[in-house]
């Protein structure tokens, strides 16, 4: 389960290490739609829910 976290946003760092794997995946997640996307400026930040969901379902 994903650690809890003041913010419900995660950033593709976070996410990286939450998954245990590179930044780039997480990006090819986001470019392939499996992962919602906020942007903040030029940042983008992944809802903890997202990756919750992600994680229920086992993929990665």
């Amino acid at each position: 389960m994903v650690r809890p976290v003041a913010s419900p946003m995660l950033t593709v760092r976070e996410v990286a290490e939450e998954l245990a794997v590179c930044r780039a995946t997480v990006y090819a997640l986001l470019e392939r739609g499996e992962r919602e996307r906020v942007w903040v400026g030029r940042s983008i930040l992944i809802p903890v829910a997202s990756l919750e969901a992600l994680l229920a379902r086992g993929r990665c």
